[in-house]
């Protein structure tokens, strides 16, 4: 089995070395570079096409938001993680929009380091931890339209979605799983695969992250409602 190749990339060498330890001890992920800034981290990435990058928000010479921005844009094959905290809740909901796929607090427990590579290397999102779902909702309520984003996505654009894909969106925005989502709507978790993946493509979204946030801005669901 193919590894999954992770770039770390923290001005501080402690917690870039803590995070490659924990990774590089899994079977199944290999750290092939780490960097102490965001410009080494996109020079990292345009020289080992790593599957993901774990990058931390604020660091000298380019900090993590615009690295995550030239990274998403210039590689969309290599999944964003932020490290993050909760004192920066901006920069938070911008990484959103600059294409990240997660987020991690920085005391995260190394099961659930490991497990959140996995799930964006697969092409999943980071939705599950309770601290992502409420940022989301937070920000979506507070700020309805972000600066990077050129043109706010119209309502009207949930009229390309069949019904049961409308659901299954406003059910991705609540933070359920595949497997949670498919239990509510009585159909197979296959079945919410084709689901998600249709509402993906006729919306231009790159995960579940950003349908979470099209939900919000769209008004297909509301912030904090159950």
């Amino acid at each position: 089995m193919t590894p999954i190749r992770v770039v770390v990339a923290d001005d501080q060498e402690l917690v870039r070395a803590g995070f490659g330890m924990i990774l590089d001890a899994q079977p199944d992920i290999e750290v092939v570079a780490e960097a102490c800034d965001g410009a080494e981290a996109v020079e990292a990435v345009r020289e080992h096409g790593p599957d993901v990058l774990l990058l931390d928000v604020r660091m000298p010479v380019m900090d993590g938001l615009e690295a995550a921005r030239r990274v998403c844009a210039e590689f969309p094959s290599t999944k964003v993680i932020m490290l993050t905290t909760f004192d920066i809740d901006d920069y938070v909901f911008d990484a959103l929009y600059a294409g990240a796929s997660g987020f991690l607090l920085k005391d995260v427990r190394r099961d659930d380091l490991a497990h959140g590579v996995r799930m964006v290397a697969s092409g999943e999102a980071l939705l599950a931890p309770s601290v992502t779902k409420r940022l989301i909702g937070e920000f979506a309520a507070r700020r309805p339209g972000a600066p990077d984003r050129a043109v706010r996505p119209p309502s009207k654009l949930l009229e390309q979605l069949t019904l049961r894909e409308q659901e299954t969106l406003r059910l991705l925005a609540r933070g359920l799983s595949n497997a949670e989502i498919a239990a509510e709507l009585v159909v197979s978790e296959h079945t919410v695969k084709t689901h998600v993946s249709n509402v993906l493509s006729k919306l231009g979204l790159r995960d579940r992250v950003h349908a979470v946030v099209f939900a919000y801005e769209a008004g297909a669901v509301v912030a904090g409602e159950a």
